[in-house]
């Protein structure tokens, strides 16, 4: 018996050694037929720019032939290390793919795949590829050879000679499958490559995981310290897409955008639009506080339930998104409850919690009171709101309606990272002596006000006359002292009149703006000018506020006589006329401001 039993194990043995020599010498054959024939398929897959949705290069990827052994690249190209043929392999690849990108528009790139090995072989540092080049009349500048992490690197020093001397004839280097590879970090450091590609382990999910976006950020402020660019790979959601764009990361590939094509293809239009309105959302953002930022504007789209749906539908599907903390109840369109996981598993956990739960509805134990909130609320009355809920309650999920149905859902942890985020922007875009708005968040909120189109407004121009003078005379440590004081006289005057609905800028030196929504704003203007003469005096010596002036030189070296500060203000109104730019309310200012000029006093000029 145990004869038999042996003679059965070497038969079985010999059986699978015989098949496995067979399929490796079909894989052999195939691969020998290939090269004979060139029989390679090259398909294209775009680099999109993740900021305007323009297609920058496409990356070459190889197939084998159709419904054979070798069709997948994985089996095509470790067949061809197994038997030493991977220099011969890549250069069809190669040759297949320049051929091809001829018809390419010349402002696009091609990344090729390369393996680090191939790299150090003699026959490609020959010039094969600047032949090939030549031959089909392309530029060196629009070649990115692509290295891929997958594969060990023995000397980097011989290594970087060698990309060094291709780099010196204008070609590119990205490095591949960052992340995923063997070296990471020290590869980056070693090669300081043009493009960085992700791999698309990092991005996956990206949307759901604080880790990777923690990673991600992290190798984003390392490429724009190094001037290189990140490629994220692998985009398959616009959940996905939404994180990475939110990031910063300027380019990406994947299915989302458009799978690898025979042809150089376009990304569909409804991409594009997407792109457009997440940069959209991106740049306002820029011009929001937390006081003006939508809710929605952050809000998750998750899949809701009915009222009707099972305990054990529910456990099923946290079982299956184990990020997902917690599901809406939704009837007609409407939410009606909450169910967050860990109130339902600590009630599964009872002792009778299976028997109890697992097949009746999850009406019986939702929450039927959850904090549900508007689509354009502001985040800083959400967030006030959640956190006035009791203890056990606070990380519960809050839920967002638009026109009284359900939207989607919003963390407490969301959205206090939204805060401190937009209290950043803030604090980047702000004048660093007053803290106020700067150029580039004051043109967003004149552009918002103009696209609003509501009407009823007014948009003031400040500015102090003979200051320069004055920081002539008493330097500038106490002119500085002089912009914070007007800065503070116009906020106090500006929010006691307006509360909210107003918005003060600093565009630089003695000059600030100020939006209010309302057009009357003649005792704003006398209430301003008034509370400032008042206190201005206080800014000069005993001195020259008794002489009334101050003498220092002019632009022209002349000494004269420049009389204690004022402030002028051009008011530029709807009252009269629509404008239909920011170009045409500032050439407006300017004319009213020369008006103001004409008077040594403080004053105002409204049109």
């Amino acid at each position: 018996m145990t004869t038999f039993a042996s003679y059965r194990t070497k038969v079985l043995h010999l059986y699978k050694t015989a098949n496995k020599q067979t399929s490796e010498m079909k894989s052999f054959m195939e691969l020998k037929n290939i090269l004979e024939q060139s029989d390679i398929r090259i398909v294209f897959q775009p680099v999109v720019s993740l900021t305007n949705a323009e297609i920058i290069g496409y990356e070459a990827l190889s197939r084998g032939p159709k419904n054979s052994m070798l069709e997948r690249p994985d089996a095509l190209f470790s067949t061809a290390a197994k038997y030493d043929l991977v220099w011969e392999l890549e250069y069809l690849c190669r040759r297949a793919t320049l051929e091809k990108a001829k018809d390419l528009a010349p402002s696009k790139m091609v990344f090729i795949n390369v393996d680090p090995k191939i790299i150090n072989d003699p026959r490609f540092q020959k010039g094969q590829t600047q032949d090939m080049l030549c031959q089909f009349q392309a530029n060196t500048g629009n070649i990115i050879f692509e290295i891929t992490e997958k594969t060990a690197i023995d000397d980097y020093k011989g290594f970087c000679c060698i990309l060094d001397n291709y780099t010196s004839q204008g070609y590119k280097i990205a490095i591949d499958d960052t992340g995923s590879g063997y070296s990471g970090l020290r590869t980056l450091a070693e090669i300081r490559p043009n493009f960085i590609k992700v791999d698309m382990e990092l991005v996956r999910d990206i949307d759901k995981d604080n880790l990777k976006q923690a990673m991600l950020k992290a190798l984003y402020d390392f490429s724009v310290s190094t001037n290189s660019k990140i490629i994220a790979e692998g985009i398959e959601t616009q959940d996905e897409l939404a994180a990475l764009i939110s990031i910063g990361i300027p380019y990406g590939q994947g299915f989302l955008l458009q799978k690898p094509l025979p042809e150089f293809s376009e990304i569909p239009g409804s991409i594009k639009q997407i792109i457009v309105e997440l940069n959209k959302r991106k740049k306002r953002e820029l011009y929001h506080t937390s006081m003006t930022l939508p809710v929605g504007e952050i809000a998750q789209q998750e899949q809701a339930f009915p009222s009707s749906t099972v305990g054990n539908v529910a456990l099923d599907y946290f079982s299956q998104h184990p990020a997902c903390q917690g599901i809406t109840i939704v009837d007609n369109e409407r939410p009606v409850g909450l169910l967050m996981k860990s109130k339902f598993l600590a009630n599964l956990a009872t002792q009778y919690g299976i028997a109890l739960y697992m097949n009746r509805s999850i009406r019986a134990h939702m929450d039927k009171n959850p904090l549900i909130v508007a689509y354009d609320t502001p985040i800083e009355v959400v967030s006030k709101s959640a956190l006035s809920r009791k203890d056990d309650d606070i990380y519960d999920y809050i839920i967002i309606t638009k026109q009284d149905k359900y939207f989607g859902t919003v963390t407490i942890k969301k959205i206090l990272e939204k805060t401190t985020q937009l209290e950043l922007n803030r604090a980047k875009h702000a004048n660093p002596l007053t803290g106020l708005p700067g150029n580039l968040i004051i043109e967003g909120e004149l552009d918002k006000l103009l696209k609003e189109n509501s009407g009823n407004y007014a948009v003031l121009y400040f500015d102090l006359d003979n200051f320069k003078a004055y920081n002539d005379v008493y330097g500038f440590e106490r002119g500085d002292k002089v912009i914070c004081f007007t800065a503070e006289v116009i906020q106090q005057d500006l929010h006691s009149y307006y509360n909210r609905e107003s918005f003060l800028g600093h565009i630089g030196g003695d000059d600030f703006i100020a939006i209010t929504r309302g057009n009357d704003v003649t005792e704003l203007c006398e209430r301003i000018i008034s509370d400032f003469n008042r206190h201005i005096v206080e800014y000069y010596n005993h001195e020259d506020c008794n002489r009334g002036y101050i003498c220092t030189k002019n632009r022209h070296g002349i000494h004269e006589d420049f009389p204690i500060m004022s402030l002028s203000i051009a008011v530029v109104t709807d009252k009269q006329r629509n404008y239909a730019n920011i170009l045409e309310i500032v050439e407006t200012a300017s004319q009213l401001k020369k008006q103001c000029k004409l008077n040594w006093q403080s004053c105002y000029c409204i049109k």
